[in-house]
């Protein structure tokens, strides 16, 4: 009985450091999986952006028509994304003014939450661990005040 009660310990010790080291690599991966979003952008580097996205990725921002008032969201997925920084979008952004703050506010099992600051807008990020890796699975974003 001795053994077994020594086993179950050793295998209840050696789990909860596996789930322990595991869960304090998982910040640093996060901020990775958004620094390449983010910096993959500025570079037009579509390798880090699409490294950063998952492929059903659904990229969105809520527009105001100003005629009518209403309002409308608009939507854009992971291959539009890449494709636009392949084409070098971001690299119109010069240096000086480009922003990189990722801020991650919550993760949770495979889950996280961050956010992310560039120079023109707020992106608000879901990720998502994916076959062991972080990626973006959402985006709700926002264009900074003097940019809309």
């Amino acid at each position: 009985m001795k053994n077994f009660v020594t086993v179950v310990f050793l295998i209840v010790i050696t789990y909860a450091v596996s789930v322990h080291a595991q869960t304090a690599a998982d910040p640093a991966a996060i901020r990775h999986a958004a620094l390449d979003y983010v910096e993959g952008w500025y570079e037009g580097n579509a390798e880090r952006m699409e490294r950063a996205v998952h492929p059903e990725l659904a990229k969105r921002i809520v527009r105001t028509d100003h005629a009518s008032g209403r309002s409308r969201l608009d939507q854009m997925s992971a291959m539009t994304l890449v494709q636009g920084t392949r084409r070098g979008g971001g690299k119109n952004t010069p240096v000086e003014p480009q922003q990189k703050d990722v801020i991650i506010f919550d993760i949770f099992e495979n889950t996280a939450s961050a956010k992310a600051v560039m120079a023109d807008w707020i992106d608000y990020l879901h990720l998502a661990k994916w076959n062991g890796e972080w990626k973006i699975v959402n985006v709700l974003w926002e264009l900074k005040p003097q940019n809309k």
